[in-house]
């Protein structure tokens, strides 16, 4: 059987009743490469969620306006939901759809990796309060059923961007040190959620040595940054071997090895990830980047998204 798997930054996908028209022309723009992808499963992140009604729980209404009339209306669906609640947050959610029954979902949020504290330097007289290290957002877990028996295991992400963190120092937020000081915590945040990702991938392969396990999303790091080796399980596939993840995306030639545009340089930091008896039954990966807008100078509102979406084509016996 073929398997099309895909992942997409929507870019934060919104709706409102009073921006109608401005949610149609981003639909407008989103539906080609929604079709192009032809996906099988889809991992999608920045997810907005809306509230149907002044004091309702926020609902997926923006995705469900912008997969109408379309074959992934259809599909099963396993959605993030803000840690500590039982409904979305506002921005930044996590989706996966499946054409394929989703047998098990699981939302991961220091389920293995616990929250710390940071001390930050004492200044003079002055004991900063420690700082806690926690994720800005959950990975999204889905075991789906094949047709062929097997089980696809699906790990959909989106780490936090390199930016410095808040941080408050004597000499005040936004002052130099306390965006040397934001940077490490952007650091640690990024990191240590890859890593908590990595450690659950390998909870699947005890379970299952020959799982078939992609992982998926905006890891905000280029292929030689340290949380796209730590969702490896290394520096490169020979060093890990049976438990190696293999970056499906490097796969793709070098000219079109980009998914996000920065100041006019090219920048791979939206990854398909598989393990190795998934990849062994890898066929092709295709980066839709043609025409991405630059996101440094990208005209406001964005139309369409800031990321190119990557789909891998697989046959699995």
């Amino acid at each position: 059987m073929d398997l099309r798997l895909a992942t997409f930054n929507l870019e934060n996908l919104d709706w409102s009743a009073a921006r109608e028209a401005a949610f149609a022309q981003r639909r407008t723009a989103l539906l080609p490469a929604l079709a192009a992808l032809d996906a099988d499963v889809l991992c999608l992140q920045e997810v907005g969620a809306q509230k149907p009604h002044k004091h309702s729980a926020r609902e997926y209404l923006a995705l469900d306006r912008l997969l109408a009339d379309t074959p992934y209306r259809d599909y099963f669906r396993a959605t993030s939901v803000r840690p500590g609640t039982s409904a979305p947050a506002d921005v930044h959610n996590l989706a996966i759809l499946s054409r394929w029954p989703i047998r098990a979902t699981r939302q991961i949020h220091h389920n293995i990796v616990a929250r710390w504290s940071w001390p930050p330097p004492r200044e003079g007289d002055v004991e900063p309060a420690p700082i806690v290290i926690e994720w800005d957002r959950p990975l999204l877990y889905a075991a789906i059923d094949l047709p062929t028996g097997a089980v696809l295991h699906v790990i959909d992400l989106h780490l936090r961007a390199p930016r410095p963190a808040p941080v408050a120092t004597a000499r005040g937020e936004g002052s130099s040190k306390s965006q040397i000081e934001g940077q490490f915590i952007a650091a640690q945040k990024r990191e240590g959620q890859a890593l908590e990702a990595r450690l659950f991938v390998e909870t699947l392969f005890d379970a299952e040595p020959e799982a078939r396990i992609a992982i998926c999303g905006d890891v905000n790091a280029d292929e030689y940054d340290a949380p796209t080796r730590l969702l490896r399980g290394g520096d490169n596939e020979l060093q890990q071997g049976a438990r190696a993840l293999a970056p499906l995306e490097e796969r793709v030639e070098a000219a079109r090895r980009y998914t996000v545009l920065h100041a006019g340089r090219p920048k791979l930091i939206d990854h398909i990830l598989a393990s190795p008896a998934l990849a062994a039954a890898w066929r092709e990966t295709r980066i839709l980047n043609e025409g991405l807008q630059d996101e440094v100078f990208a005209p406001e509102p964005v139309l369409g998204s800031l990321h190119a979406p990557i789909v891998a084509a697989f046959a699995l016996g």
